[in-house]
């Protein structure tokens, strides 16, 4: 491959960063914000939340990026390529990481909740200081693996036309008449986003460890 070929990767390679990094934090505030609210058991808000979560888990990515980057003009809305992609992504991933928050909170300890009542704190106090902490190295685990889902399926946001590692990949090939080279550096590239998250993983689990102790 060439310099110019390198660059077109390199740049498909940081499209695929940013926007999956943008739904990735979204993606998990807005989860752990949905799991508090179902927990609350709103009948209304409840069955609309478990009808969102059911529908964006069944629905494929490559048919939600579409849905929402074709459907949006009908409504007088002008989405940018890039945020109907981030839309997407979002959408998708906080209805897992919802589920996956909702279960930390349903295991954990009922006699930590009690002990830190009775000790006179508040439901808000007891939240942030005993419960939070505890449940997001619990839930490090699953919430790691969404994150590497959803860097594995960012391609499908390609469909409606941006330029991500998988479609730069495509594009080489085409020209270039030589479809391996390309193809190997960007598992390679896919491999180390979903390497330094674990990595990631793997620290915030020793420090929570020396922290026990």
């Amino acid at each position: 491959m060439n310099a110019s070929a390198w660059h077109m990767l390199m740049e498909g390679a940081w499209t695929t960063v940013w926007i999956s990094g943008v739904s990735i934090v979204i993606g998990v505030t807005a989860g752990l914000m949905l799991a508090l609210i179902r927990l609350a058991r709103i009948p209304v808000v409840d069955q609309i939340l478990v009808l969102y979560i059911s529908l964006a888990r069944a629905t494929p990515l490559v048919t939600l990026a579409l849905f929402i980057f074709l459907s949006a003009p009908t409504f007088g809305i002008n989405l940018d390529r890039n945020v109907a992609g981030i839309l997407a992504l979002t959408l998708n991933t906080t209805a897992f990481n919802a589920e996956i928050w909702r279960s930390a909170f349903r295991n954990f300890s009922r006699d930590q909740r009690e002990a830190a009542m009775a000790a006179g704190m508040t439901p808000w106090v007891t939240f942030r200081r005993i419960m939070l902490p505890q449940m997001m190295i619990t839930s490090l685990p699953g919430l790691i693996n969404e994150m590497s889902f959803l860097i594995k399926g960012s391609p499908a946001i390609a469909v409606i036309g941006i330029v991500d590692l998988t479609r730069v990949t495509n594009r080489i090939s085409a020209v270039t008449y030589e479809p391996l080279p390309p193809i190997l550096v960007a598992c390679a590239l896919y491999m180390a986003a979903i390497g330094c998250l674990v990595w990631l993983q793997r620290i915030a689990e020793r420090r929570a460890n020396r922290l026990a102790v």
